[in-house]
C-alpha cells in the first residue's frame, strides 16, 4: 500500500501503531523524534506522516516547519496523533491546519486503531 513515517516517542504506542499499520498492508518507518523523522524521510519519502506534537529534543511544531521547508515534501499528507486536547490548544490546532497543511488531527487516547488505519489509508490514497 503506502509508506508511512510514524513519529511516536512512546515505545509501547509506537509498537502497537506500527503493528496495526503493517497488518493493514503499509510499510512503516518508526522513529521517536524530530531529527530522526527528517532523516527517515530523507532515506525514503513517506506517502504520509503520522506524528505526535510532544517530541523529545525538538517540538513537533519545529519538525513540521522543517519538514514542510523541503520542496519534495510539500504535498505529503500529515496527520497529528496527539495527547494535546482542550480549548486552550484549539487555536494552535487550527493554525497548524491552515499554515502547515495538516490533513487531520487525532486525539489520544480516544483514537482507536481502526481510526488510525482508516485515516492512514484515506490520506495515503489521496496523496
Amino acid at each position: 500500500m503506502s509508506h508511512i513515517l510514524l513519529i511516536e516517542p512512546n515505545t509501547l504506542l509506537a509498537t502497537v501503531y506500527t503493528r496495526a499499520l503493517q497488518h493493514a498492508g503499509h510499510s512503516v518507518a518508526r522513529v521517536t523524534g524530530a531529527q530522526a523523522g527528517i532523516d527517515a524521510a530523507d532515506r525514503r519519502r513517506p506517502d504520509i506522516v503520522i506524528t505526535e506534537l510532544h517530541l523529545p529534543q525538538h517540538s513537533g511544531i519545529e519538525f513540521l516547519h522543517e519538514f514542510r521547508s523541503y520542496a519534495e515534501w510539500q504535498q505529503v499528507p500529515i496527520v497529528l496523533n496527539t495527547a494535546l486536547t482542550g480549548t486552550q490548544v484549539a487555536p494552535v490546532m487550527q493554525a497548524l491546519h491552515r499554515d502547515l497543511g495538516i490533513r487531520e488531527i487525532l486525539y489520544k487516547p480516544r483514537t482507536s486503531l481502526q481510526d488510525l488505519v482508516r485515516v492512514a489509508r484515506e490520506h495515503a490514497l489521496a496523496a
